[in-house]
Formats: structure tokens, C-alpha cells, sequence
């Protein structure tokens, strides 16, 4: 070999060991330089030497790669070709200029050439090497590396990719198992494999060697090895249907997400399941594309005679590659033009198939041939059930018998599909039979047919009928579908009878034998016995599908039996099925049938089911189809079935009539001209009439239904207004349209009661409310009838009907003020101030200077104040609103008070606006108002007013604004308004729970009670006994137990020495009802034995005199009392019991029932019992 032509790394150990003797005869001491000069390469003038090449990290194959560094070396010494530089002078210059990764490529070459170099082995094998150190280059320290650090993890690396091919030679990383994939070299997230490495490189040496060679000791698990095996359980989980643990192991892996691969980080193909990997363990994977090993080397002859001159050999090898690339390219073209061929062909192939289609009008049977007879008599005397349109498969073979063919079985099923292809491009006058292949064989009939009976096919059955012939047209395949259905859809399971639901309608539409359409429809509403939600609207859905394919005809006389067959199913989600059919196919029905059929239906429905959600449905149903009615004649009907929906027991079905029936009604009531002549004049007249009938007992749930109908109509009709309007015509839109306020309407409970959407549009709506408050303003309701209609007719007569409702009535009250508000509210605010309230203001009339005069404290005294106060005057929420009602209840409560007259007006008033928090403020202003008034009348007034107003007040306000209030009123000179609050003490005692607020309030009870100016103040006495009847129950059992049944004893005592009868009586009965009350509380046995019995025996006492029968109560409460006491085992466990509940001895039971009976309807009977008994 010529000199030129070495390969300095092909060198064996010895021949290097050889180099290095001393003794040796080519041997150069790398200290003696030519010329006397010192050419180490670890000299100052080896490191300024401009011409040493380095070794590249980029290499082709394994013995082509020391080509660089021959090159190198031989321009370290200055181009000599006989004189080779050792290949550890070149791997200590490596390391010393810090070149770690050209180093790392040049041990690896040469172990994997057989040779080992000492000084590199050493080096990569002592971990110290790889260390951080203190002093970070500006370069590495962004990353948190040392000088070295940042080819730290490089270099451990490839030392882990060498020991991973363990006896490969190819340096490729294995990826055909789980245990061998290197997840962080894989990974494009930079950071984490930096880290990851780094970590790793702080393990020892001789740790890794432990990990790796000892079998119970495994390398510990990386970041991304733990994510990818994650991701690999769960999806094990999730497919042998261990859902709850995979739930479990999600939430306990909640930073990773399962359904995605690429979540994990790696950026390699998601491997195979955990149950593959088990299977293959330790056994490579087949690949899903073929691969060889190539291991490609380099002859060294095949160098040429300078090995280091390359651009030759790279000029060569382009050229090949170049003619590679052009015969690829044209090759290429080539398949493209025939692709381009095959593609035109196809096209025009499909456009003779279609017109064979068209031409073919009847379909050729093959089962028979001219001349000859089938063979098989039961096929032939069978009638046809598809008029010929079927290929019979049993024909051929029977055909050929008949001929005395002896074709293969196993050539049957593609010489058939052959038959069918020709078949469609016949012409329908041709009968000819299709030819097959004959062999030349001499086979008698009989022993062929008998030879073809081995093969086993079923034609006898229905089943092997149907799969014996085959369809060759659309009607043949409807017909095949309708007989094949009814067969399949009861061997589906329930849950996916649904997929069949496409099947079943294609069919149902295209089949052209009627009986055959009604059994599919049949099994359609049929599929499923209980459908659900989805189910239903999935079956829906087809019906609607249906209704546009068929037409109104045929969906009149096809789906509309089925639905009136199971309108009396016995399960309701067939009926609801039903009821929710009618409303949906409503559009596609003849308009005669859904103002009589389907409307009857829906009525029998409404009137007669008893399940809540049939109903429901069927009145959103019902709504649909008054989108659809046409006939005036119907509006009763339609009338009659809202009434009879409001009605309805169930809260649902209200909903779904104030949401859906009511709107939908009265958009067609208003097209008809009908809803401000006859819709809402109709239901005024039924309030009216309720009024009337309801002198002794109003049916507030009858006023309730109409009232609440009265409010749904309520957007219906100011859309009426503004349609009507003498603006209307100038009402288009031009630019941008005006924003509406959001709070302008009060929330509609559906959109068909939102006024925009009723309009059309909220650009509209926005035009014509601009116009509509111009109007009121500037121009008046001149010539506008619809308006003048509701403030000249429709306000005078509701305001009427509102001063005819029992004030004491709490749900009248609000059910009229809410339809006050929802009215102004809708109408507006310059409505409300210009129209509305005028008009109460003039039945009203507030002043003090008419106070004795008999009509204003009338109207005062009923509904008109509350329903004014709390439905008109609140309506806008601003400052001037609340003004204008602090001084209309002032005025009221000063009316009221100097006339004597009845409060309840006020009461309901204070009721009804102190259910809402936003109004307590301005209550309190209202009462304080009272509370400094000149008269002692209005300071009682505002007194009793207090006790309704404490429940609903926070404690807050009660410490600092009422409690102040009672104590100013308790120390009045006039003993009446000291009196009065007394109610209000006791509420406070029973809703309230701050102590320091408790011990203010006993202490001015007390001072009520032991005061001496008290102590012949009957009616002060009566106060506090009923005061304390009713809320003592409720109240602290603290304050219960060390006030009041102290005092009730005291009182109780007291009574016993009263000389006055009548007051006896009336203490005696506030008494008896407040111990009744107590006596459901539970009551300590020293309570028991130093108050609440003798208490009660002096009670005793009382009735002797003037109730014998109330003296029979008292003594078995008594008796049981003692009992109690006697038996303190007893007595504890049954302490919390009631006393009066557990009388003793039936007779004492059903006399003290009866009686309090009658205590409790009225206090007057108790009374005048008492007086005949004197």
C-alpha cells in the first residue's frame, strides 16, 4: 500500500505500542521538530499555528471518519505524508483546547474500530471531569451551566447511546421497545432534557455501573419516561373498561393530559398499547415498513492515490446523484400522464353507467331460459313477491342443470357478480341469458345436480330467500328493506335502536306498497319502549324529515294514525312522544287538520293526561299550532284551552302556558283584531265576576290565573300601541338605530314575551320607542285609538276592580302590584307619570284638611294605597320616586291615625315593601316621621307599624334605628302609644339575637311590669300576656324560662284577687291561651314546680268560676304536669313534648281539642262562654 494512501486510525496496538518504543525504527520524538524546532502540539507554537484543522462532529460512516483527521494531522506538520502524528498527541490537543465533543466522536470511532486509547478512556470515565464549576463563561451562565456543563449532557449522551446498542455496530438508536426508547433525547423541550442531563451526570460512575448490572436496581424513572408510561396505563385502563381507576389516576396525574400524545413531550410516534409491549417484551417490534441494516465502508485502495484531495470523489457523486434525480423526475411524469389517463377514463365510464340506468326500464330475469324448464318445481310455482325485479342467484346453477353444465361451485359467486354487471348494460328488449364458461366434460344431469347438492345453501327459509337475490333497483331494494325490517329491529338492543332510525325512514318514504309504509311507520314510533329525551328528538327529527320529503298528504294519512294510536299509551314518553310530534310536524300538516284534528288531540290530551310533562308538552305544542291557525272560528277553542292551562295543577305546565300558549295566542288574537276587543275585556270581566262571587271567600288562585294572564298579555299590547301609532309610517330606519336602555323592560320570561322580538327586530323597537316618548311629550295621544283605548277604558276599570280587593289579603295585594308594575314598567316613565298616576292621585285625594270627610278615609282605608304605593310608585327606582312615596305613606299613616280609621291599608303597604331590603331605609324614615309627630295618634300608629317592620330588618338596623325609636315611644306621656309598643318589644325578643340588644328590651319590659304606675293598667296587662303567648314559643328559652313564665305566674296571681269580672275574664283568657302555647315548650322541673304549676292552679281557680269546661283542661294538664315531676326519668326523655298532645284519658283529650277549637276561632265566644257560666 502506498504511503499516501494510510489510514493513520487503521493502525493496530501494537504497531502504535511500536511508535512509542524508543527503540523503534520510524520513530519520532514528538519533541524533535525539524530544523531543531520543538513541534509539540502542546507548545506555544503548535497553539499559533493558523493551519491545524480540528476534528468535525459531522461524520458519514464509521471508517471514513479518521479521513478529517489524517488531514489534519498532516497539516500539523507541515504536509509530510511518511511521518504520522500519534493519535494521543491529537486527543490531548482535543482535550486541552476544551473540543469535548470532537474528542467524544474520537473515542467512539476508535472503540468501535477495536482500539481503546487510554488517555480518552480515562478521561470519559471520571465523572469530576463533568462536574460544575464556580466560574461560568458569560456564554452558559443564562443556562446554569459550567465551563463544561453545557456538553455535559451531550457527552453523557452519546456514552448512554453507545451502552444502549450494547453489541450493535451501528450506532442507531433502538426504539422497538419501551425499555429501550431515550425519551429525553427525543424531547424538543430544551430545558427539561438540559436538566434532566445535568442531574444525571451528578450521579457517580460507579453508581450507573450498579443500576445497569444489577437486575433489582433500576436507573430511576425520568420526567418524560414517567409521563409516556402514564399516558400508556390510563389508555390501558380506558380500554379494558376500568374507568373508575382511570378517573383515579387522572385526578391523581392532573398536570398531564390523557387524551392527547403530544401532551407528553416527546417528539417521537406514540408507541404501541401496554398489551403490545408485554406481548413483544424484550423482542423487537416488527416495523410497519421494511428496513436492512446497511453498514457502508470504504476500500483503501478505493482512495485514489491521495486520500486527502476530496473533490473528485464529491464531483463524481453529484453527477450520479443528478442522473438519479432526472430519471426520478421522469418517471414522475410519466405516472402522472397515466394517472391523468385512467382518470378521464373513469369519468367517462361513470357517464355510460348512468345512462344505462336511465335507458334500462325494466329489470332482465335470468332464472329462466327459452326452452328449457327449471328443474326445481317449488321455485317455480312461487308466486313473484317483487314483480321480476330481483336477480335470482339460485337460477344460474338451476339454469345450468337444466343445460347440463357442470360449472364449479367455487366459480359461482364471481361469475354472478359478472351476470350483474352485464346485466345493467342490456337493453331492456334483450332476454338473452347470460353465458358462462362450459368445460368439455361428458357429465349426465342427474349427476350433477346430485354433485351440486354438497354445496350447502339455504334458499328454503325467509332469510335464505332474501340473500338469494339480489337487488338490482331502487324499488327492489325498498321492497327487500320493508320485508328484511320488521325482522331486524327486535333483535337490536334498546339502547341502539336509534341508528336504525335513518334505515326505517328511507324506506318508509320510498316503498311503494302503503301497508308496508304504515307497518314501518308503525315500528318507528314503536322503536324504542320508553325513549328519552335525545331518543324522542332523534325520532322527531326523522318525522320532520319525512313531513318535507312526503308532503301534507301523505303525512296526514300515514304519521298522523300512529300518533293517534298511542295517544292513550300507557307510558307517558310514548305520549309525550306524541304530544311533542304534533307541535313539530304542525308546519307540514293541511291546514284544515290542524285546526281540527290535531287541535281536538292536543285538547283530549291537556284536558284528560295525568302526567305533568305530557301536559307541558302539550301546550308548547298548542303554541306552535296557534302560529299556524288560520280560522277565527277557532279563537273559543283556543280561549278555553288557555283558561284551562292556567289552571292546571301542575306549576310546569302554568310555566310552559305564560312562555309558549299565551304569547303564540295573543300574536294571533292581534292579527284577528281581537286581543283589545274580546282577549284581555274577557279576562277583566272573569276578575270582576270573581269579586262579585267572592264577598264571603275570594279564590285567590282563580285571581292569581287571571292576573298572571293579564301580565303575559301586557307586551302583546304596547306592541299593538306602537304598531298602531300615528308614527309608525315614519318609523325607518336610517344610520345607526338608538340603544335601549337594558332596565327600559322588565325581564320577559320567554322570548316570545320580549317586545323586540315581537316587533321584528331591536333596531325597531329602538326607532319606534324614540318616537313613541316624542309623542307623549310634544304631541299628545290625539288620534290614538289603541292608546286611548288602555288609559280611557282599560285604567279606570282595573283601578276600580283594585278598590274592590280585600286589603288583608296579602296575595291579592301583590299580585295586583306586580301588574302595575310589569304595566308602567313596559308602558314607561313618561306613561306612567303623565297617565297612571293622575289617576289614582284623583280617587286618593291626600290631605289633612279632608280628614273627616267619609270618602277619603273610605278609599283609604281598602287595596288602592298599598297596590299605588307598591306597584306604581316604585316602579323607578330614583330619588324623586322614593321622595314622592315617603310622602304618600306619611300622609296616609296621618290620615289614617287623626281618622281612627282602620290601618290595614297601611300594613299591607309596610308588608309588602319590606319584603324588599332596598326599601327598610326609607320605611325607617317613614316611621321616625311618626315617631316625633305632634300627635299621640300618628306616635301609636307608628308604634304597631314597628312590629311588622322588625322581622324583615337586619339586626344592624334594628340596634341603631328601631330599638332607639321604641325607647323614645315607651317614655311618651300618653300611656296609649307606651302601650303600643309592647308588640314591638316582643317581635324584637323573638327574631333578634344579640344579647346586649335582649337585656335593653327585658329591661323595658320589666320596667312595664313592675313599675307601680302599672299596676291597674289592664290593658297594659293584656298586651303583655297575648305578647307573650306569641312569642314566647320562638323566643330565647333563656328569656323564656327567667321572664316570662315568672311573670305569667305573677300575673296569674294577680288575677286571682281581681274584683272586676270583665277584667278577670279577659286576663284569665289571654292567660289560658298563652299557658297553651307554653305548654309546648320545654320546661326545666324547677321551672316546672316554682312557676309553670302553680300558675296554672291559679288558672284553675279562674275557670271555676266562669268555664267549668276550660277548668277540665286545666286539671289534666295539671294532673300530667305531676306526672312529669313525679317520673323524672320519664319526665327527661319526654320533656320536649307537648302537654296538651299528651293528655290523659281520651274524653279529656277530644273536650280540649274542641274547645281550644272554638278559643281559636274567635275571642269574643271564649268571652260570652264565660258570661253564661256566671
Amino acid at each position: 500500500m502506498a504511503a499516501g494512501s494510510v489510514n493513520p486510525f487503521n493502525l493496530s496496538d501494537s504497531e502504535e505500542e511500536t511508535e512509542r518504543r524508543p527503540d523503534g525504527a520510524d520513530e519520532r520524538s514528538p519533541s524533535d521538530g525539524p530544523q531543531g524546532q520543538s513541534t509539540n502540539p502542546f507548545s506555544p507554537q503548535a497553539d499559533s499555528e493558523p493551519a491545524v484543522l480540528l476534528l468535525s462532529s459531522t461524520r458519514t460512516s464509521p471508517s471514513v471518519e479518521g479521513i478529517s483527521v489524517s488531514t489534519a494531522a498532516a497539516a500539523a506538520i507541515g504536509g509530510n505524508a511518511e511521518t504520522r502524528v500519534p493519535v494521543d498527541v491529537i486527543a490531548a490537543q482535543l482535550l486541552r483546547d476544551q473540543y469535548i465533543l470532537t474528542a467524544l466522536e474520537l473515542h467512539t470511532e476508535l472503540l468501535e474500530a477495536g482500539r481503546d486509547l487510554p488517555r480518552l478512556r480515562d478521561y470519559f470515565s471520571n465523572p469530576g471531569n463533568f462536574e460544575r464549576q464556580s466560574g461560568t463563561p458569560p456564554a452558559c451562565k443564562e443556562q446554569g451551566l459550567g465551563p463544561v456543563g453545557a456538553l455535559t449532557a451531550q457527552v453523557q449522551d452519546r456514552k448512554r447511546r453507545k451502552n444502549d446498542a450494547a453489541n450493535a455496530r451501528d450506532r442507531a438508536g433502538s426504539i422497538s421497545t419501551l425499555d429501550s426508547l431515550d425519551f429525553a433525547r427525543y424531547s424538543d423541550d430544551g430545558n427539561r432534557e438540559s436538566d434532566e442531563r445535568v442531574a444525571e451526570c451528578e450521579v457517580s460512575s460507579q453508581e450507573r455501573k450498579n443500576f445497569k448490572s444489577s437486575p433489582e436496581i433500576q436507573e430511576p424513572i425520568r420526567s418524560l419516561e414517567k409521563r409516556a408510561l402514564n399516558f400508556l396505563v390510563n389508555e390501558y385502563l380506558m380500554k379494558n373498561e376500568y374507568k373508575l381507576s382511570s378517573i383515579t389516576f387522572s385526578d391523581e396525574n392532573d398536570d398531564q393530559d390523557f387524551e392527547l400524545w403530544d401532551d407528553v413531550g416527546l417528539n417521537i410516534p406514540k408507541p404501541p398499547d401496554l398489551i403490545q409491549l408485554y406481548r413483544n417484551c424484550g423482542n423487537s417490534l416488527s416495523s410497519s415498513k421494511e428496513t436492512v441494516d446497511v453498514a457502508v465502508g470504504v476500500e483503501a485502495g478505493e482512495l485514489g492515490g491521495d486520500y486527502i484531495s476530496q473533490q473528485p470523489l464529491q464531483k463524481a457523486e453529484t453527477i450520479q446523484q443528478t442522473e438519479v434525480v432526472e430519471e426520478l423526475e421522469y418517471q414522475i411524469s410519466l405516472l402522472n400522464n397515466e394517472k391523468q389517463t385512467l382518470a378521464e377514463q373513469i369519468k367517462k365510464l361513470q357517464c355510460e353507467i348512468q345512462e344505462l340506468k336511465k335507458n334500462v326500464s325494466a329489470p332482465l330475469s335470468v332464472g329462466t331460459e327459452t326452452g328449457q324448464s327449471r328443474s326445481d318445481s317449488a321455485a317455480e310455482d312461487r308466486p313473484s313477491l317483487d314483480n321480476g325485479q330481483y336477480l335470482d342467484m339460485r337460477g344460474v346453477t338451476e339454469g345450468d342443470e337444466g343445460r347440463g353444465s357442470s360449472a364449479s361451485p367455487a366459480s359461482a359467486p364471481p361469475t354472478s357478480t359478472a351476470r350483474h354487471s352485464k346485466l345493467k348494460s342490456q337493453s331492456p328488449g334483450h332476454k338473452e341469458p347470460v353465458q358462462f364458461d362450459q368445460p368439455n366434460r361428458k357429465l349426465s344431469p342427474a349427476f350433477h345436480h346430485a354433485l351440486l347438492s354438497f354445496c350447502r345453501m339455504s334458499a328454503d327459509s325467509r332469510l335464505g330467500s332474501e340473500v338469494s337475490r339480489i337487488a338490482d333497483s331502487e324499488e327492489s331494494v325498498m321492497l327487500m328493506l320493508g320485508r328484511c325490517l320488521p325482522h331486524i329491529v327486535p333483535n337490536v338492543l334498546l339502547a341502539k335502536r336509534e341508528e336504525l332510525i335513518p334505515l326505517i325512514l328511507c324506506t318508509a318514504c320510498l316503498h311503494p306498497e302503503p301497508k308496508e309504509r304504515d307497518q314501518l311507520l308503525h315500528i318507528l314510533f314503536n322503536l324504542i319502549k320508553r325513549p328519552d329525551d335525545e331518543q324522542r328528538q332523534m325520532i322527531l327529527t326523522g318525522c320532520v324529515a319525512f313531513a318535507r320529503h312526503v308532503g301534507p298528504t301523505r303525512v296526514e294519512a300515514e304519521l298522523l294514525p300512529q300518533c293517534w294510536e298511542q295517544i292513550n299509551h300507557k307510558y307517558p314518553e310514548r305520549r309525550l312522544l306524541v304530544a311533542e310530534a304534533c307541535g313539530a310536524l304542525a308546519p307540514y300538516l293541511p291546514k284544515e287538520i290542524r285546526s281540527s284534528l290535531v287541535l281536538s288531540m292536543l285538547q283530549q290530551m291537556l284536558a284528560e293526561d295525568k302526567a305533568d310533562l305530557v301536559r307541558e308538552a302539550v301546550v308548547k305544542s298548542l303554541g306552535i299550532i296557534m302560529a299556524y291557525i288560520d280560522d277565527p272560528d277557532k279563537y273559543p277553542q283556543g280561549f278555553e284551552m288557555m283558561l284551562l292551562s292556567l289552571g292546571d295543577p301542575s306549576e310546569r305546565v302554568v310555566n310552559a302556558t305564560h312562555q309558549v300558549f299565551i304569547p303564540a295566542f295573543a300574536a294571533w288574537t292581534t292579527e284577528l283584531g281581537n286581543l283589545q276587543s274580546q282577549l284581555i275585556p274577557s279576562l277583566l270581566s272573569r276578575i270582576e265576576k270573581l269579586l262579585k262571587q267572592g264577598e264571603h271567600g275570594l279564590d285567590e288562585h282563580k285571581l292569581h290565573m287571571f292576573l298572571s294572564a293579564l301580565q303575559s298579555l301586557i307586551p302583546p299590547l304596547f306592541a299593538v300601541v306602537l304598531q298602531n301609532a300615528p308614527f309608525t309610517s315614519r318609523a325607518k330606519l336610517q344610520g345607526e338605530a338608538p340603544g335601549i336602555e337594558v332596565t327600559r323592560f322588565p325581564r320577559p320570561a320567554s322570548p316570545l314575551q320580549d317586545v323586540s322580538t315581537i316587533v321584528g327586530s331591536r333596531e325597531q323597537l329602538a326607532l319606534l320607542l324614540q318616537l313613541y316618548d316624542h309623542q307623549l311629550l310634544h304631541e299628545g295621544t290625539t288620534g290614538w285609538d289603541s292608546l286611548l283605548w288602555v288609559v280611557n277604558q282599560r285604567l279606570p276599570q282595573i283601578i276600580e276592580i283594585v278598590g274592590r280587593i280585600n286589603v288583608t289579603s296579602s296575595t291579592c295585594v301583590h299580585e295586583f302590584s306586580r301588574f302595575f308594575w310589569r304595566l308602567c314598567r313596559t308602558f314607561g316613565k313618561i306613561f306612567t307619570n303623565t297617565k297612571v298616576k293622575p289617576q289614582f292621585q284623583e280617587i286618593l285625594r291626600l290631605s289633612e284638611e279632608n280628614v273627616d270627610a267619609s270618602a277619603g278615609n273610605g278609599i283609604l282605608t281598602k287595596a288602592t294605597v298599598p297596590i299605588y304605593a307598591t306597584g306604581v310608585l316604585t316602579c323607578y327606582n330614583q330619588d324623586e320616586e322614593r321622595k314622592l312615596l315617603v310622602g304618600f305613606l306619611e300622609d296616609v299613616m296621618t290620615t289614617l291615625s287623626l281618622s281612627h280609621a282602620p290601618l290595614d291599608s297601611l300594613k299591607a303597604s309596610f308588608v309588602e315593601l319590606g319584603a324588599n331590603p332596598a326599601y327598610h331605609e326609607l320605611l325607617l324614615t317613614v316611621l321616625w316621621y311618626g315617631v316625633v309627630h305632634t300627635s299621640a295618634l300618628v306616635r301609636c300608629t307608628a308604634a304597631r307599624m314597628f312590629e311588622l317592620l322588625v322581622k324583615g330588618v337586619n339586626e344592624t338596623l334594628v340596634a341603631q334605628r328601631v330599638v332607639p325609636a321604641l325607647i323614645t315611644l315607651s317614655s311618651d306621656p300618653e300611656i296609649s302609644v307606651r302601650i303600643s309598643t309592647i308588640p314591638a318589644f316582643g317581635t324584637i325578643m323573638e327574631t333578634v339575637t344579640q344579647k346586649e340588644l335582649l337585656e335593653r328590651v327585658k329591661m323595658q319590659l320589666a320596667s312595664f311590669l313592675e313599675d307601680p304606675q302599672y299596676q291597674d293598667q289592664h290593658s297594659l296587662h293584656m298586651e303583655i300576656i297575648k305578647t307573650f303567648g306569641r312569642v314566647g314559643p320562638n323566643a330565647e328559652p333563656r328569656f323564656r324560662d327567667d321572664f316570662v313564665l315568672p311573670h305569667l305566674h305573677k300575673l296569674a296571681l294577680a288575677n286571682n284577687v281581681q274584683t272586676a269580672d270583665n277584667k278577670r275574664i279577659d286576663i284569665a283568657t289571654q292567660l289560658f291561651e298563652a299557658y297553651s302555647a307554653l305548654s309546648c315548650c320545654f320546661i326545666s322541673e324547677d321551672l316546672m314546680v316554682n312557676h309553670f304549676l302553680p300558675g296554672l292552679r291559679c288558672l284553675r281557680a279562674d275557670m271555676e268560676h266562669f268555664s267549668p269546661e276550660h277548668e277540665v283542661i286545666l286539671s289534666s294538664m295539671i294532673k300530667e304536669c305531676e306526672l312529669k315531676v313525679e317520673n323524672k326519668g320519664v319526665g327527661e326523655a319526654q320533656g320536649s313534648m307537648s302537654i296538651a298532645a299528651s293528655l290523659v284519658g281520651e274524653d279529656a283529650k277530644t273536650k280540649f281539642l274542641s274547645k281550644m277549637g272554638q278559643l281559636t276561632t274567635s275571642g269574643a265566644m271564649l268571652a260570652n262562654v264565660f258570661q253564661r257560666k256566671k
